[in-house]
């Protein structure tokens, strides 16, 4: 709810901002529509070029937004359809793309009728920027669609042969706040280089902020997972990049209350407690390897996920 949220308010800003920061460079309608020929064969006001747009983003936003709020509480909050995603992500591309390029055609002219034609390669790019983010949409759906917590109760005896497995996911709603910010800053400046009001520096600033958007979004949320093959934590909404342990790989497993203080800060952390994986303060589950370097991860139930990990290393020992 909070990533599509933040989505919605991103997009949205975007799609009213771009035509008005170019206003005195665009004529008082605005072509919105080409023949086969490439000319344009139809316009619409300035505020309705720039504001229609934006209402059929909100509409959809809204409705999409509504949909997940029932569907969430009728599934008791664990459930988060990957069509959602899907849609918001696809529309928000293709509507910014479409944005930009009657932007880029109308630049500079004093008529509508004297719009530039928009190229195949404006509506390439769009497209396949929309079906890139959907497809993460689905996979980061998929991804996070089963988050029931695990039943409490002890459960510490592993039977010979028997299959196990732990999982706690964990996540920090400031970091994807954070990450949503960087994210809509390089939507926005991809947005500009595309309808011409910025030049290199404005694709430069948008690799820039889409490689710390990507930084800041994979230390935003973990996921730990304990079966007989060992231990794996992996990073962000699609599970990468991920450490793995062998059982034999590792020493022993333990609880220990940990602050970003002491680790040094939020994320992915080195310090002299070794490496932190810290989303929230409190209780992190702890691993010493064979090689006596330690590695935490801030996830909740982390007690059962030492004790399933110290009776895998006893059978392993015997």
């Amino acid at each position: 709810m909070w990533g599509a949220g933040a989505w919605g308010a991103g997009v949205l800003a975007l799609l009213v901002a771009f035509p008005l920061a170019a206003r005195d460079r665009l004529p008082d309608r605005l072509a919105t529509h080409w023949g086969t020929g490439g000319d344009p064969d139809s316009s619409m006001p300035f505020w309705a070029a720039a504001f229609f747009p934006a209402l059929l983003w909100l509409a959809l936003a809204v409705a999409v937004l509504l949909t997940l709020w029932r569907t969430r509480r009728s599934a008791g909050g664990v459930v988060a359809p990957s069509w959602a995603g899907v849609a918001l992500g696809f529309t928000g591309v293709t509507l910014l793309g479409a944005q930009a390029s009657v932007v880029r055609a109308n630049l500079d002219r004093t008529d509508w009728r004297d719009a530039g034609s928009v190229t195949v390669w404006v509506v390439v790019v769009t497209l396949a920027g929309a079906v890139a983010v959907g497809v993460v949409a689905l996979l980061i759906g998929r991804r996070a669609r089963v988050t029931v917590p695990p039943v409490a109760g002890p459960a510490l005896e592993i039977p010979e042969g028997q299959r196990f497995v732990w999982l706690s996911r964990a996540s920090n709603r400031w970091l994807h706040l954070m990450a949503a910010v960087c994210g809509i800053v390089t939507a926005g400046a991809t947005v500009a280089a595309m309808g011409g009001l910025a030049g290199l520096h404005a694709v430069w600033s948008a690799a820039a902020f889409a490689l710390a958007t990507l930084a800041v979004l994979a230390c935003a949320s973990v996921q730990a997972r304990v079966t007989e093959k060992g231990l794996e934590v992996a990073l962000g909404p699609l599970g990468w990049p991920a450490r793995r342990w062998a059982a034999d790989a590792i020493a022993s497993a333990w609880v220990e209350n940990r602050t970003a203080m002491q680790v040094g800060g939020w994320g992915y952390r080195l310090s002299g407690l070794g490496t932190t994986v810290m989303l929230r303060g409190g209780e992190c589950l702890v691993i010493r390897t064979v090689q006596g370097k330690d590695f935490a991860v801030s996830v909740d139930d982390a007690e059962r996920g030492a004790a399933l990990l110290n009776s895998l290393i006893g059978q392993r020992v015997k």
